[in-house]
Order: structure tokens, then sequence, then C-alpha cells
């Protein structure tokens, strides 16, 4: 991942609601989450859902399928790992962190 990639995806998770989406999507796994059934476990409208999933779908951080009549979104892990190893490339500067 590229800096700019991190700082999309740490700007999109900087904000409680989207945290709480994404934080349930990866719980939820690679199946997914309709976008009715997240409005309802984390009581938000409709409207202000949409407006959270486009920021995190813009931020590479979630993705959407059809299907049927429903949009199901799950996190994209690939782009959560790599936030990860971004984050974490340097740390300790090649020494071992344990304490």
């Amino acid at each position: 991942m590229k800096t700019n990639g991190a700082v999309a995806a740490l700007s999109a998770l900087a904000q409680e609601a989207r945290l709480k989406i994404f934080r349930l999507l990866v719980q939820t796994g690679p199946d997914g989450m309709a976008a009715s059934k997240i409005a309802e476990r984390l009581g938000l409208p409709p409207s202000t859902l949409s407006f959270h999933l486009k920021e995190l779908n813009q931020a590479a951080l979630i993705e959407a399928r059809q299907d049927g009549r429903f949009i199901i979104y799950s996190a994209n892990f690939a782009t959560m790992n790599g936030l990860v190893a971004y984050l974490t490339e340097n740390c300790c500067g090649g020494k071992s962190c344990a304490t």
C-alpha cells in the first residue's frame, strides 16, 4: 500500500459510524451483509448509512455486490491487510517489539 491509500483508508475510518460499519463487516466475514441488515444492527437511518458506505467504498475498504434485489457489502480484506502491513512495516526498527 502506498501512502495516499493509507491516508484515504485512515481518513475513512476516522469517523465513529464508519468504523462501526467496517468492524461489523470484518466480523461478518467474506459473505458480507445487506445494507438493510447493517442499518438495523447499528441503528443507522438508510440515508446516513448510504453516505458512510460510499466513503468506505471510495477508500477501497469495502466491496459491494448485487444479490437479487439486495446489495451485499463486505470488508475488503486485501485493503485491510495492506493497511496493517503499511502501519507495521518498519515496526521497532527491525528489532523485536516484545517488552
